[in-house]
């Protein structure tokens, strides 16, 4: 008798070992490994696959067809994906329970059945009539959209067959599984072979396949890594799933750039595209803001955003004062007290420092330093901001005021939302483009101080 040749494996990051470990060594965690069966794949199979190859040819003889790109019916999603899908690519969308990837993906479908795209969408967590469901309240209707409860990939490429889709949906690829392996769907064998049979299918037959992927507890895809090293674009949904902003943004694509976002607000009859997010993140900003909350132009990919950041300053009940950053990374935050502390004077040993960027949005470039550092000092000294006045400039370590990137294109924004005046950093050449807005330039942070205090 042949006996079964076992080994454990994984299910976080997909490290093998031939005997069970408790703690694994590459990832660190405890109790995540997980036996089976290990399959061999045999040399007569791999000859075939070596023989079907396509025979190499010049780059310059290879031709693009104009409708390679397709739109999806979203300019948000358009932006992120870098123009469109691409014919023959293969897209993971992942985001958090709840948050409305599937909601997305039907919307989408809808939209690109209309334009005259067959689809096949797989619903592997739910059955044919529970899409029907959603779809009647997304208002999705479209004789192009074939929709198959399954979660077994054979039978899925048999449908793929026989329909000939020119875009493929599947929801999700910790459901789907494949007889060739032993084990349960979800694992990390699984989830590798049947996406690794879906890059075959999206490259041998041209057609665009988009999975959904979960994430997990720490917010990282479930899955092994290798996942998103072997699809084309990997999209993350984001956002509070208790507000309606929803953030969609790229950290990997092939045929765009990764510093795009897409903007939707999830409304009751689906997600609703955002054209001004800057009008969205301040609209219940009042004119008479509190002391500590101020407006900056940050920018994300091409475009420029205003957001804003409030800061709470208070006196700490505890021997180490609290410092909270949300939305700002923890270090730049206690780089910008130090700052405050050495180069202004402020005393803020002794006081709790909170700040937070309102609409849950993320922000990581230093432009934001001379806000974040003017909304800790105004709160402290409880005075107010001017509110019709924008931030704009990076913070150095001696209390100078860099420049910072696209500085135009902030002030543009800055003044197209009706801002009255712009404090930026001092410039050595003149901008580029007339202005109807009060643009003040400061050398240093105290200069930034003064300048952005109303006077009563």
């Amino acid at each position: 008798m042949v006996k079964v040749k076992t080994k454990w494996v994984c299910q976080n990051c997909g490290y093998e070992t031939p005997k069970y470990i408790g703690k694994c060594p590459d990832c660190g965690n405890w109790g995540t490994l997980t036996e089976e069966v290990e399959v061999k794949t045999s040399s007569t199979t791999i000859q075939n696959v070596i023989k079907d190859e396509n025979p190499a040819c010049l780059i310059n003889e290879i031709e693009i067809s104009e409708s390679i790109k397709f739109p999806t019916g979203f300019e948000e999603l358009d932006r992120v994906l870098g123009g469109g899908l691409v014919q023959g690519s293969l897209v993971l969308l992942a985001g958090d329970p709840g948050i409305g990837k599937s909601t997305l993906i039907l919307q989408t479908a809808g939209n690109v059945c209309n334009y005259g795209k067959k689809l096949l969408y797989i619903c592997a967590e739910e059955s044919a009539s529970q899409v029907k469901l959603r779809a009647q309240r997304l208002n999705v209707n479209s004789n192009n959209l074939y929709v198959y409860s399954q979660t077994n990939l054979e039978a899925v490429i048999s449908q793929i067959d026989n329909i000939k889709p020119e875009i493929l949906v599947i929801d999700s690829i910790q459901s789907i599984y494949t007889s060739n392996i032993t084990s349960s769907s979800g694992s990390v064998s699984q989830i590798r072979e049947c996406t690794n049979m879906l890059m075959d299918i999206a490259k041998n037959k041209n057609i665009t396949v988009v999975i959904i992927g979960h994430v997990t507890k720490d917010g990282n895809i479930a899955g092994p890594k290798v996942l998103e090293h072997m699809v084309d674009t990997v999209i993350y949904f984001e956002g509070d799933k208790y507000k309606s902003q929803r953030l969609l943004r790229s950290i990997k694509n092939r045929f765009g750039s990764t510093n795009e976002i897409g903007v939707f607000n999830m409304a009751e009859n689906g997600l609703e595209e955002v054209t001004n997010p800057s009008e969205l993140f301040m609209k219940e900003r009042t004119e008479n803001a509190a002391p500590g909350s101020v407006i900056i132009a940050t920018l994300e990919g091409s475009r420029a955003l205003l957001v804003e950041v409030q800061s709470l300053v208070g006196t700490t009940s505890y021997p180490a004062p609290r410092r909270v950053a949300t939305g700002i990374e923890y270090n730049r935050l206690l780089q910008i007290i130090a700052v405050l502390e050495k180069r202004i004077g402020l005393n803020l040993s002794k006081h709790d420092v909170y700040v937070n960027v309102i609409g849950g949005i993320e922000i990581d470039e230093p432009a934001a330093d001379l806000g974040i550092a003017l909304a800790i000092a105004t709160c402290l000294r409880d005075v107010v901001v001017d509110s019709d006045c924008v931030i704009i400039g990076e913070i150095s370590l001696s209390g100078e005021i860099r420049n910072v990137s696209n500085i135009e294109k902030r002030i543009y924004e800055a003044q197209k939302l009706g801002f009255k005046k712009a404090i930026i950093p001092k410039l050595s050449k003149k901008l580029s483009g007339n202005f109807d807005i009060q643009i003040i330039q400061v050398p240093r942070l105290m200069d930034a101080i003064t300048a952005c205090v109303s006077k009563k």
